[in-house]
């Protein structure tokens, strides 16, 4: 019997990477290219294989320990080995030397059903798709053996403001999928390999070098950021591993629990060996919202006799109701539009001071040349709508008042020099806000032509991210609809968003008599660090006047 070191091969452009799992433990019967641990960069997660066969007999790193290429992980007790090493009855350390030259020629063996490849595989990449972040897969839209087409759409993502398809950059058959459904990618990161019809010779070097982290690019890419052992943990997911250890997730899913500050170490897995998924943080924060589980954070805050499952508020926990037990129910999911925007406008309605201002506006005149205007053009398709005049109008109050255009970053006040105004759509899937460029530019009814093609874009879900970037300023109407006033939610990084409401006819006192006149109810929310209420008022009243005499925006 021989001992034989198993050492880290080459994992590609890393330095040193933490190892989160340990696969196998003393006793084990360990098979060539088995998983031994699993390691975690700051970008993705991937597991080392043996490069030998035999019966662990001593694990050289645990948990948290940090390994690079070359790193020795085990020591394997193998049969059938060379004569060299096989008088080992000496002290332990007498064979070390002579056991390092067995896995050399191993540490390469990755690479090499790549490097024997007839024609070079070749990697298609998330590209540019504008500023987003960890967008999902939601959709596959290729299986291995299929035929791809340059530009051919391959999956479909989501952010929490449009859906959008990623195309093939190379033309060939499609070898492997490196994403599924649920992964989150960024700019980058590989979605699947084909076997290509061009740039054969550049794919086969990229595959050769970089083979062995090949798995590991198509895990979801997170954001780099410090690592702290968590000083209450779950049971350890493997046996061997000791208390205070790394929970078992992937860099994608700790990055989640990052942005929502939820512990890790609190939360059980559900995941294959009891890895900690997204579904899994999703629930815990659910759980802590209803009040139904605490963090030991916030238990450890709460005053004796408080009245828990608030956290640091200290607010009663939210009522559990079995709501079936009254009569039939139906419960359905909310779409992922609706579970991201509102966790976005929770976040706008707790961090900014809102302060809203009402008004009314008297749109008699506006109304009537609107209704003309629609007449004449009719041969044109374009319908005006009078939320066009309020988009121009906006502009021209923005411009007499450019603390509304501006966005807070940090301790300074960025005061844009462009005019792009979002408004609010409804779709079946939930609200979004398209967002219509250099208004200042065009006239009503190019504004009306462009604001038809973004709502029916964003009713069919095909809106880009593009539609929805670098807005200024946000519209709400619910003209349409009804309603009297309402509050509208500012849309950060903006400062302030107009609600529009529903106009009828209102008796108004002109110095004489009382005359009929056609009302627009104004609702202007506005953020309260950056305007104060003298300013609120008096955009609110310029609006009001441009609106009642439009030929003001010529001033």
């Amino acid at each position: 019997m021989a001992l034989i070191e198993v050492q880290v091969p080459d994992i590609g452009d890393f330095d040193e990477v933490a190892v989160i799992e340990l696969l196998v433990k003393p006793g084990d019967t360990v098979k060539a290219e088995q998983s031994l641990v699993t390691v975690e960069s700051d970008k993705a997660s991937m597991e080392i294989p043996s490069a030998a066969a035999g019966v662990v007999k001593e694990l050289r790193i645990k948990v948290g320990d940090k390994v690079k290429q070359g790193s020795v992980l085990l020591v394997l007790e193998a049969a059938g080995a060379a004569a060299a090493p096989a008088p080992a009855p000496a002290p332990a350390p007498a064979p070390v030397p002579e056991q390092k030259q067995v896995p050399a020629p191993a540490i390469p063996s990755p690479s090499a059903p790549v490097s024997g490849a007839s024609t070079g595989p070749v990697e298609v990449r998330v590209p540019d798709i504008g500023d987003f972040k960890d967008v999902a897969v939601i959709e596959i839209l290729v299986k291995p053996g299929d035929a791809i087409g340059l530009e051919q759409s391959l999956i479909t993502v989501e952010s929490d403001k449009a859906s959008m398809e990623i195309p093939s950059g190379a033309a060939g058959v499609l070898k492997e999928m490196k994403v599924k459904i649920g992964d989150v990618v960024n700019i980058g990161d590989l979605v699947a390999i084909l076997e290509g019809s061009t740039a054969a010779a550049p794919a086969v070097a990229v595959a050769a070098a970089s083979a062995p982290i090949a798995a590991a690019a198509s895990a979801p890419v997170a954001q780099p950021s410090e690592r702290a052992l968590p000083t209450a943990a779950l049971p350890p997911h493997e046996p061997t591993a000791p208390t205070g250890t790394l929970p078992h997730a992937s860099p994608s899913v700790r990055k989640f629990a990052r942005e929502l500050g939820v512990p890790l170490e609190e939360v059980k897995g559900t995941g294959p060996k009891s890895r900690v998924t997204q579904d899994d943080v999703q629930a815990f924060t659910k759980a802590v919202m209803q009040g139904d589980t605490r963090t030991k954070a916030a238990a450890a805050k709460a005053p004796a006799g408080g009245g828990g499952g608030g956290g640091e508020l200290n607010l009663l926990p939210w009522p559990k109701v079995d709501f079936a037990k009254f009569g039939p129910v139906e419960r359905k999911e909310m779409s992922r539009i609706k579970k991201i925007s509102g966790a976005n406008l929770h976040r706008n309605w707790v961090m900014i001071p809102h302060v809203t201002s009402y008004d009314d506006a008297d749109i008699t005149e506006l109304e009537a040349f609107r209704v003309a205007t629609n007449k004449d053009n009719e041969k044109s398709g374009i319908k005006v709508t009078m939320l066009a005049f309020v988009i121009k109008a906006v502009v021209a109050a923005l411009k007499k008042f450019p603390d509304f255009n501006a966005s807070l970053d940090g301790d300074q006040l960025v005061y844009k020099q462009y005019f792009h105004i979002g408004f609010a759509a409804d779709t079946p899937n939930g609200l979004v806000v398209p967002v219509l460029r250099d208004v200042d530019k065009k006239g009503i009814l190019q504004i009306s032509q462009e604001m038809g093609e973004l709502a029916k874009k964003a009713r069919d879900g095909k809106l880009s991210a593009g539609d929805m970037q670098g807005g200024c300023f946000s519209i709400s109407s619910l003209g349409g609809l009804g309603t009297t006033y309402f509050t509208p939610l500012i849309n950060a990084p903006e400062v302030a968003i107009l609600g529009l409401s529903r106009s009828s006819m209102k008796p108004v006192w002109d110095g004489s008599a009382f005359q009929p006149r056609l009302v627009m109810p104004l609702s202007l929310s506005y953020d309260h660090r950056v305007i104060d209420g003298a300013a609120g008022a008096r955009f609110n009243t310029y609006l009001a006047q441009v609106l009642a005499d439009f030929r003001r925006v010529l001033l």
